[in-house]
């Protein structure tokens, strides 16, 4: 099967296991369009009523002091453990071998912000305060990310994530949240958001995951911290003349998928049952924490994708169109994410799917 068919393929399937139905760029403007004010004025490098109170907003949730949007989750945090490497008068930071900015940003912190890095853990599961006990090298801040995306959505115990940052409170070390996930881990913690981020020093959230929005991100913290990220937002080229479009999705996403969390879960831990049940597939975290898994398939991988593809021609339901590698011999994996279209398959859709594509690889 070449790409082009694959492709038309997937581009025929009108339902999905993964995320929400998808969109084209006409209907996510068309949408925000209709429901946008015809009166609005559109911000004007950062100033303006519609983005301060949308960071106001944001702010508030998230109980801090203030906030600044930008472009992407890749500016805030560079950005956060810039200013709270200068502050401790140290250029080292702490996280997880699988981190973002470790695995996803062509290494921008030690290019861009001569910042080095001590990855704390190991890649498979989420560090805890042995961990960070064994870092022998004095670090100025300490990013953790809530949920773990590359181990599956993983997160530490509530009383584990106080005693990792009671331990760099006592040390002086800065605290920053990767919460480019933060919105899927309330019904995880069943706290509030500014519970959870009270926590931390900073925090970064996303707009274009599970909100769905078009792309950008908020950093909050204290209204001194955030006028200074403000600078540095500047000289990264991100103070756009206009961001009210990111702005406009972001507030819709969190209109329309921010109350669903706690579904979008159940689902997830309904979905890792029902696939637990087969003796080829894995699931990590089982059950979820959040609405994500890692899904681990036994067999060959190309035959498994020609076999859900094929299943998708027939039914137009697409469960999964790649795998990737594992160090699990004989497994690859893909990610799962529950959203919206996910709520409309039945459990036992997704059984019966899951038996056809393993009866023909």
């Amino acid at each position: 099967m070449d790409e082009q068919e694959k492709q038309q393929i997937i581009k025929s399937c009108t339902r999905f296991l993964r995320y929400h139905y998808p969109q084209t760029p006409h209907q996510v403007l068309s949408t925000l369009a209709e429901t946008t004010d015809a009166e609005l004025e559109a911000d004007h490098y950062g100033q303006g009523k519609l983005i301060s109170s949308f960071e106001n907003e944001i702010a508030d949730m998230l109980g801090k002091e203030a906030a600044v949007f930008m472009p992407s989750g890749t500016m805030c945090q560079q950005i956060a453990l810039r200013i709270w490497s200068e502050r401790n008068r140290l250029p080292r930071v702490a996280f997880h071998p699988t981190c973002h900015l470790e695995i996803h940003e062509q290494f921008g912190y030690q290019r861009l912000h001569h910042l080095e890095s001590v990855l704390v853990g190991t890649t498979d599961r989420m560090f805890i305060l042995d961990d960070l006990k064994k870092v022998s090298e004095p670090i100025s801040a300490l990013l953790i990310e809530l949920p773990q995306r590359e181990i599956g959505g993983q997160l530490p115990t509530w009383d584990e994530l106080n005693a990792m940052i009671e331990w760099a409170r006592e040390k002086g070390i800065a605290t920053h949240m990767d919460g480019a996930r933060l919105w899927e881990c309330q019904p995880f913690y069943n706290r509030s958001y500014a519970e959870i981020a009270s926590l931390f020093d900073s925090v970064y959230v996303s707009f274009y995951k599970i909100l769905n929005g078009i792309a950008g991100a908020i950093l909050a913290g204290p209204a001194d911290f955030i006028a200074e990220a403000r600078v540095w937002q500047r000289r990264h080229g991100g103070n756009l003349v206009h961001l009210y479009p990111y702005v406009l999705s972001a507030k819709q996403g969190m209109a329309t998928h921010l109350e669903r969390m706690g579904e979008y879960h159940e689902k997830a831990k309904s979905v890792a049952s029902v696939l637990s049940e087969f003796s080829r597939i894995s699931v990590v975290p089982n059950p979820p924490q959040t609405n994500m898994m890692h899904v681990f398939l036994q067999g060959d991988p190309e035959r498994l994708i020609e076999a859900s593809l094929d299943v998708a021609r027939e039914t137009k339901t697409l469960l999964f169109s790649g795998l990737t590698p594992t160090l699990l011999l004989g497994y690859s994996k893909f990610e799962l994410s529950v959203g919206d279209a996910t709520l409309d398959l039945s459990n036992e859709e997704i059984r019966e799917l899951f038996e056809r594509i393993f009866d023909v690889s």
